[in-house]
């Protein structure tokens, strides 16, 4: 199956998407913020990034899902600034600001080239949301110098449906990961009360746009949604209503991680109850909610060590 942005080439719709997308930039509502900024003139806003996407990162990432990793890894692109502040963040010092390498369309275009040329098994854009517009002009470049390989929309879920769709027929894979089933839970920790009913959405369109996760006879993923939850202390992450969001109103087959590994990271001066790590009851707690919604394909890890504040 060849990626999905290929096909869009030929046609011209990537050519539209990337007007339109670009044209957005001058007063930019590309993520549930609705800044409003000029970023076209280098202005920010929430995300803190302008004109141009900041590359903190990239590499072979073998510590994603089996079916993105594979023997040679994810070719994953961490992308500077965020839409969101989550207070117990891993990655404080990339999403909370601006420090990385500055790049060009071509340049992008060269990085996801790197990424093929290392044998990596997809292109995985990690925190892209507010550089869709500098994504979409990266991928003619990439196209043009061989870029054969599906690509990956890793998001934390805050996503506008309307811009999610400028990469309909563009974004081979979707991968969110849905934070918080209830609104309290994301106004304390991600500044963002309006997580919920925005993901939800937002997953809807994705999984109208690519369908159930389809997998390959080499155990690779190669087209369709895998949904990530992270299992936080004290049920903080909603986690019965987001399983049974995703079995009712997505579909039963949804391919879900449940993940084991949060730690205290961040800034949890004020949130005293993420000043841990989870216990194993919490996380089979959290597996049995995926089995009683009625979900059957997701990644089930081993029983967490509790952790305490550093």
């Amino acid at each position: 199956m060849e990626p999905a942005y290929l096909a869009s080439q030929r046609d011209g719709t990537l050519a539209r998407r990337i007007n339109q997308a670009v044209d957005a930039l001058a007063t930019c509502t590309l993520c549930p913020r609705m800044c409003s900024v000029n970023r076209s003139a280098g202005q920010t806003g929430f995300c803190g990034i302008g004109r141009q996407a900041v590359v903190a990162s990239y590499g072979p990432h073998h510590g994603e899902e089996a079916v993105l990793s594979g023997r040679y890894g994810s070719g994953t692109i961490f992308f500077s600034g965020c839409n969101l502040r989550c207070v117990f963040c891993q990655n404080h010092d990339i999403s909370h600001g601006d420090e990385g390498e500055t790049v060009t369309p071509q340049r992008l275009a060269a990085i996801m080239l790197e990424l093929q040329q290392a044998q990596c098994h997809n292109i995985n854009l990690v925190t892209p949301s507010h550089v869709i517009p500098q994504i979409l002009e990266a991928l003619p470049h990439a196209i043009d110098g061989g870029l054969h390989l599906p690509l990956v929309f890793n998001t934390s879920a805050y996503d506008r449906v309307e811009t999610l769709q400028l990469l309909d027929g563009i974004v081979d894979i979707y991968l969110p990961d849905f934070k918080f089933g209830t609104d309290i839970p994301a106004l304390y920790y991600c500044k963002a009360p309006d997580y919920p009913q925005v993901a939800r959405s937002a997953i809807r369109e994705m999984h109208q746009q690519v369908g159930d996760l389809q997998i390959s006879a080499h155990n690779r993923a190669i087209r369709g949604l895998l949904v990530r939850h992270l299992v936080m202390p004290e049920g903080a992450g909603g986690t019965p209503e987001v399983m049974r969001f995703l079995a009712r109103d997505i579909s039963s087959q949804t391919y879900v991680n449940i993940m084991n590994q949060y730690h205290p990271c961040g800034n949890l001066d004020k949130t005293p109850e993420l000043r841990r790590g989870i216990t194993p009851e919490e996380y089979d707690e959290a597996v049995a909610c995926a089995r009683e919604a009625g979900l059957s394909r997701f990644d089930i890890k081993e029983r967490p060590i509790l952790l305490g504040w550093r």
